[in-house]
């Protein structure tokens, strides 16, 4: 499989041509024994400044924009009278291949390489980065079956409430296998974001009740906290992987990650919607859609596209920022989720929703705060060496 191995040994010989992949940069926050932002800023360039903040800014419109939309589309698949969790599962990842035309426009580019510290990174093993996806996809695929099996067994009130431990899961993954720095910004940040979700997931239990039985309710809720539990290791593992194993600065990199677990991913898919025969209900359910044929065919698709543009930004952020900081990005999007369905659904929307958002705004504004101090922090520390050389 060509994976980021193979991207490895082109970066170094390029199999014999002269293309380049443009290159980004990566901010180490969570990195105890480094500078601030990775030491990339450690030139004082404000072009380079400028694109790490233009990165981070992309990649958590891709996040933001991908989850509400694809959350959207969820709900419509399912009011509509879709109900495979196998395909719920599939089209998560199914989405992949697009991505193919992103990798071939940033491998086309050609701009000044540059590796970490300076120092040219070694050759990728092709055979450890492919166990390494393989592991990743397979993993990400029991995540979202968990994921798919909580919706299905949990009112999604509850569901959500649940789907908020996440972030405080990635905190306890981030603080020892990334070293993750707590300051009271982040950990201010990490608190009001957790209670936003929260809020709104209890706001809306007030609600209804369910008709689930007792022991898939139980199912539900221990199959959602460890598929919370679960994302929240693999964003943290992901980072790992960046850092200590690829350790290359470009965004293919991303692309790649994205990718070849997506591929592995969806293979599990595909085996488990065959081997638990649901593969034969899907006929039936888009005959029986309420929206027609093609709007089913048309509600999967575009599905499979938002979650790819979600995923890319969820590694993106990951790979230029922390993998906290992608899951902070990613539960700030849970309160925003009800503005739309106001539009789109016509839900109601009542003051405790309108708090829920306002938290969650500030708790994301807490962690930019952080990014903006450990930023002036690194480029004070850099004027101030240069002055002394």
């Amino acid at each position: 499989m060509a994976g980021d191995g193979g991207d490895g040994g082109n970066n170094n010989d390029d199999g014999g041509g002269n293309r380049e992949e443009v290159q980004i940069q990566i901010a180490g926050s969570s990195k105890a024994a480094t500078s601030s932002i990775h030491e990339v800023h450690r030139q004082n360039s404000p072009a380079k400044s400028w694109q790490w903040w233009l990165m981070v800014g992309v990649n958590m419109f891709f996040l933001i924009a991908g989850q509400t939309a694809s959350t959207l589309l969820g709900r419509f698949y399912y009011n509509q009278g879709g109900n495979s969790k196998w395909m719920s599962t599939f089209v998560q990842t199914a989405g992949f291949p697009v991505l193919f035309i992103a990798l071939f426009l940033f491998r086309s580019k050609t701009s000044s390489t540059e590796t970490i510290a300076s120092i040219p990174a070694p050759k990728t093993s092709i055979k450890k980065i492919t166990l390494i996806y393989v592991a990743l996809g397979l993993i990400i695929a029991a995540d979202d079956l968990m994921y798919s099996y909580g919706l299905l067994y949990l009112p999604v009130s509850t569901y959500s409430l649940i789907c908020a431990s996440q972030l405080a899961f990635n905190a306890v993954f981030s603080y020892f296998l990334n070293s993750q720095k707590f300051t009271p910004l982040i950990f201010n940040s990490v608190v009001l974001l957790t209670f936003s979700a929260s809020l709104l997931g209890v706001d809306e239990d007030s609600q209804g009740t369910t008709s689930i039985s007792h022991g898939k309710y139980i199912l539900g809720f221990l199959l959602t906290l460890g598929a919370s539990a679960t994302y929240s290791l693999i964003l943290s593992l992901i980072q790992v992987t960046f850092e200590k194993v690829i350790k290359r600065e470009t965004f293919s990199v991303v692309l790649n990650m994205q990718i070849y677990t997506g591929l592995v991913a969806t293979l599990a898919s595909l085996v488990g919607l065959f081997a638990s025969g649901e593969w034969m209900t899907l006929q039936g359910e888009m005959h029986g859609f309420q929206s027609g044929k093609l709007s089913y065919v048309m509600t999967l698709l575009w599905t499979a596209i938002c979650w790819q543009v979600a995923s890319v930004g969820v590694v993106g952020l990951v790979f230029v920022v922390s993998s906290l900081f992608s899951n902070v990005i990613s539960t700030l999007a849970l309160p925003i989720i009800p503005v739309f369905a106001v539009i789109f659904f016509h839900d109601k929307m009542d003051g405790v929703k309108i708090i829920a958002m306002l938290m969650a705004i500030w708790g994301f504004i807490s962690y930019g705060n952080q990014l903006y101090v450990d930023d002036k922090k690194a480029r004070k520390t850099t004027a101030n060496v240069e002055e002394t050389d």
